[in-house]
């Protein structure tokens, strides 16, 4: 797993490096159970393997918890607990923790995202990007940034700032706080 998570990590900076220029934008791809999804490879900031996490009591199922990154607490969040409203992911060998930068008006944040594998870094076309579906998609259309074209199927591109909003994530931990069950029918 470690050799993977290196090789990964190798790529991000790569297409760091590369990124950049023309209508082409690079986007890191990951499954979660049998859907593929996309970040923009300027947002993540290291692949890590999963574990060491520790709990934190009376928050949303979706936060699983905090790591100690190079001394800084780093939040994780179950990326398909957070789409399904609280079904907590199985850790598997392949699931890891992308490390995301999100903005938040003037404020970054470090957040790491639970996903079942990483897979590659992509470059897709503007012109090879819809924009995301009104309806029938297993997650809100306000996270969809739009739906990628690559080899004939969808990648679903997501809008991480909106998936991650701190104010989101903090108003559904307080209501968690409040009642359990509430948390679901948010």
């Amino acid at each position: 797993m470690s050799d993977l998570v290196k090789s990964q990590n190798s790529a991000v900076a790569v297409a760091k490096q590369g990124a950049g220029g023309g209508d082409t934008h690079q986007y890191l791809t990951f499954t979660l159970g049998s859907e593929m999804f996309a970040v923009g490879i300027l947002n993540v900031k290291e692949i890590i393997e999963y574990g060491n996490l520790t709990e934190i009591p009376m928050m949303p199922a979706f936060i699983r918890g905090v790591i100690n990154l190079r001394g800084a607490v780093v939040p994780v969040v179950d990326l398909a607990a957070r789409f399904t409203h609280g079904k907590i992911s199985a850790v598997q060998r392949r699931t890891c923790i992308v490390i995301v930068e999100v903005r938040q008006e003037d404020a970054k944040h470090d957040i790491g995202i639970m996903v079942d594998a990483v897979s590659e870094v992509l470059e897709i076309q503007a012109s090879e990007i819809e924009p995301p579906p009104s309806f029938g998609a297993k997650i809100r259309a306000d996270f969809i940034a739009g739906m990628g074209k690559v080899a004939g199927k969808f990648v679903i591109i997501l809008q991480i700032d909106r998936v991650l909003s701190v104010d989101e994530m903090a108003l559904l931990a307080n209501v968690a706080e409040a009642s359990p069950e509430a948390i679901n029918a948010a």
